[in-house]
């Protein structure tokens, strides 16, 4: 090798291992003049152009390296670090596969493989890999968090926790650690310690917004708006709840509350679920009344249902043109711009009203037929891709015992897993009608028909809320900010009383609170 190349690259990775990026770029940039084709330096450049989020030139570059020495375990690992970062999980496994072939005691490139699998949601597999790593080097930090964060997803959070810490035995400096143990402790309910570690994390890297995310929750689910509301600003950032495509690319600024919206037009767009939709879209009468003429994009599947809320000047869908606007903002970055606290939550309901669904209500009285007992409708699962979902969702057979038969039940779900199908149809006295559901305004005019909802957290427990409907929430031991703490009812929704679990993944006793509750109701 040309010795001013040697020279150059040791250069840049001194400078890579102090997070110098543009300082290794410049040195490699010269090693390249000096030897076109250096796989070192084009290998270098892949790593620089990856830590700076530019993969599809750190691709390049690797690719490159690659080519002219193609039996390169460290290129090998980078090529699926990239691939990795780019979701493409298939290549991924297959270049940490050759790069293991290539040296089995390569160790992070066995807790890089167990990353990808963790993404997979293949998670004793990836833990497999993990230990492998800290069996070759057990001091390697790294692989001690990434199997923390696979225990993490099995539910194994003290466990977690231990290693953890283990790798912050090893690198007391390592940030995302300190973050990663904090979202651990949430799991187990120790809010204010998950804040404390997430604050050293921050203290470490002000710029790290998965610490800022993991920070927010805990605030928001203790009411502490005001420091919890700037920093969900972050899950832009951090992508942990809303995907970074998600935020429109507009050429208007977005309105935070400091403008005067008199005689301006706004766009309010939605993120996340149709829950979130539903819970925040509340806020555009909000921003009518300040002088706004508001534009409301909205989901299909609720076009219908919202096409009179109050405060809206017109509605568009995704795919629509847009007219012209002076500012946007999105629905759940509102609470901020209004600087809500628990006490001025904007809760006058029903919000949704009766005649945005008046063609339907007549359509499901018939169907419903003559009502001899009081009607109760039902919600046990939600969204199986939802991230929460093992926690927040139970099985219909878990339900239908301490369900009196004193009254009437009604299916809410529009999706009714295989598991749960059988004991459906096993249970005749709940009446199913998920065929005829087609949107959300035959799930509100069916709801108009009952007497009251129980609802795991779903889109139909927010709808029956915005309706003023009586309803039961059955909440997870670590519930959604929304729902704080420590209190039965929600001051989003006066009409919601929250049944919580005293113990993660103890639903027998919510489900025997809901059976004297209804055995009550019906006296």
């Amino acid at each position: 090798m040309n010795p001013q190349v040697g020279f150059l690259l040791n250069k840049a990775l001194e400078a890579l291992r102090s997070s110098n990026l543009d300082s290794a770029n410049l040195y490699l940039e010269q090693a390249i003049r000096f030897q076109s084709n250096n796989p070192h330096a084009l290998r270098l450049l892949g790593v620089v152009a990856a830590q700076r989020g530019k993969y599809t030139e750190a691709l390049e570059h690797v690719k490159k390296s690659l080519k002219h020495l193609p039996k390169n375990p460290l290129a090998l690992s980078n090529l699926g670090n990239i691939y990795l970062a780019l979701k493409q999980y298939q290549n991924a496994l297959e270049a940490f596969d050759q790069s293991i072939k290539l040296d089995p005691s390569y160790y992070e490139v066995w807790t890089n493989k167990g990353n990808v699998l963790h993404e997979l949601e293949l998670y004793e597999d990836a833990l497999i890999c993990h230990d492998k790593s800290i069996s070759l080097q057990p001091g390697y930090p790294e692989a001690w968090t990434n199997k923390g964060n696979s225990l993490y997803e099995l539910g194994r959070y003290e466990l977690a926790i231990e290693h953890h810490n283990n790798a912050l035995t090893l690198k007391p400096d390592y940030y995302q650690a300190w973050t990663n143990k904090a979202i651990a402790l949430f799991e187990l309910g120790l809010y204010e310690e998950a804040i404390e570690h997430c604050d050293k994390a921050l203290l470490l890297n002000p710029e790290y917004s998965e610490a800022e995310w993991s920070k927010c929750l805990p605030l928001l689910l203790q009411g502490d708006f005001q420091r919890g509301l700037p920093l969900y600003e972050s899950r832009w950032r951090s992508g942990k709840i809303t995907a970074p495509q998600d935020k429109r690319s507009f050429d208007k600024p977005t309105w935070f509350g400091a403008e005067s919206l008199q005689g301006k037009t706004i766009l309010l767009y939605g993120e996340q679920g149709l829950g979130d939709y539903i819970q925040f879209c509340r806020y555009a009468k909000l921003v009518s009344d300040l002088g706004a003429r508001v534009i409301l994009e909205v989901p299909p599947a609720l076009k219908s249902l919202l096409a009179n809320l109050e405060g809206v000047s017109q509605f568009v869908t995704k795919d629509d043109p847009l007219p012209e606007f002076d500012y946007q903002c999105p629905l759940l970055s509102l609470p901020l711009a209004f600087k809500t606290s628990i006490e001025t939550i904007p809760n006058v309901v029903p919000y949704l009203k009766q005649e945005q669904i008046s063609d339907k209500l007549q359509e499901w009285t018939h169907r419903l037929g003559i009502q001899t007992k009081p009607r109760v409708g039902l919600v046990w699962s939600g969204n199986p891709r939802h991230k929460n979902d093992r926690n927040r969702s139970l099985l219909l057979s878990e339900m239908v015992p301490h369900l009196p038969d004193r009254f009437e039940y009604i299916s809410l779900q529009k999706e009714v897993r295989a598991v749960d199908q059988a004991t459906l149809e096993a249970n005749p006295q709940i009446l199913n009608f998920a065929a005829d559901i087609h949107d959300f305004s035959d799930t509100a005019a069916l709801i108009r028909g009952l007497d009251l909802v129980i609802s795991v957290d779903t889109s139909v427990a927010h709808l029956s809320g915005a309706l003023g409907k009586k309803t039961w929430m059955l909440l997870p031991y670590v519930p959604d900010w929304r729902w704080m703490l420590e209190r039965a009812d929600s001051p989003w929704y006066p009409s919601m009383t929250l049944y919580r679990q005293s113990a993660k993944g103890n639903w027998g006793e919510v489900l025997k609170k809901i059976h004297s509750d209804l055995i009550e109701m019906n006296q």
